[in-house]
């Protein structure tokens, strides 16, 4: 009699330790009454009647997918080895009565979407415009796993890794932009430089005595060096000399005092 009645109990104990659950925070029970689903229930504590019904967890804390490296040909003909990381969560019953393991089902998603978004663009655009295709990686995801119940928080591309060839050619690109930049700006400032003279021929042009004053700071300029120089002076030394009423000189040698012979023009 003892022997049934202790039977009994354990029965009745582990029948009680199957029908009542503790969920966490993070997590809902999909409930499946006679293999039918009847409810979500969760957190805290679930009671379930024994035998008849079971539950599902469903961690709703974002999932980390690393997506291993792919093999991917750019719009420009690129070979080019890229993988990235997607951010997902399950929202609902959908992830666990719509598709069996949600998580390798979108793994092998990102895989093909990232193969087949980064294709449609050009390397250059792969290397510098990482937000862009990030957001669209993450729509087209979001979009495609909604009916699984699965939200696609956000996607990064992580590494983009070229074959030797193509960063020495990159490299060479890369150079000649700046040697082009280079040339263009010392265009641009011989242009300038050309304008200020122009503008300070014309303001010379207009008082002949500014003239003979910027040639006697030049020669004076020359003379504090500390050696002898030769000075051969153009037409326009004539024109402006006989100007002023001086006579034209055509040559001058002029020396430091102390160096013998003093100026001597």
């Amino acid at each position: 009699m003892f022997t049934f009645v202790g039977v009994l109990v354990v029965l009745g104990a582990m029948l009680l330790f199957a029908s009542v659950k503790v969920l966490p925070e993070y997590q809902r029970a999909v409930v499946l009454t006679v293999g039918r689903y009847t409810g979500t229930k969760g957190p805290g504590l679930v009671l379930l009647i024994p035998v008849v019904q079971r539950m599902i967890r469903v961690d709703l804390r974002i999932t980390v997918m690393d997506v291993p490296p792919q093999d991917v040909i750019s719009r420009d003909n690129v070979s080019v080895r890229v993988n990235a990381v997607v951010y997902s969560a399950s929202c609902n019953r959908q992830s666990v009565l719509q598709v069996v393991n949600f998580l390798q089902a979108t793994s092998q998603l990102a895989q093909t979407r990232l193969r087949s978004v980064l294709g449609q663009h050009e390397l250059d655009e792969i290397l510098s415009q990482r937000e862009s295709i990030n957001r669209t990686l993450q729509t087209i995801l979001d979009e495609a796993t909604d009916p699984w119940g699965i939200k696609v928080a956000n996607v990064e591309i992580k590494d983009v890794d070229l074959n030797e060839t193509m960063v020495r050619a990159i490299a060479r690109q890369a150079e000649a932009e700046r040697e082009r930049r280079a040339k263009v700006i010392h265009a641009e400032g011989e242009m300038q430089a050309a304008e200020k003279l122009r503008d300070a021929a014309a303001m010379l042009s207009q008082q002949p005595q500014a003239l003979q004053l910027r040639y006697l700071q030049t020669m004076a300029d020359m003379s504090s060096n500390g050696k002898s120089s030769i000075i051969v002076f153009s037409a326009a030394a004539g024109s402006y000399q006989a100007a002023a009423g001086r006579v034209s000189v055509e040559v001058g040698v002029i020396r430091r005092p102390g160096q013998g012979g003093g100026e001597r023009f």
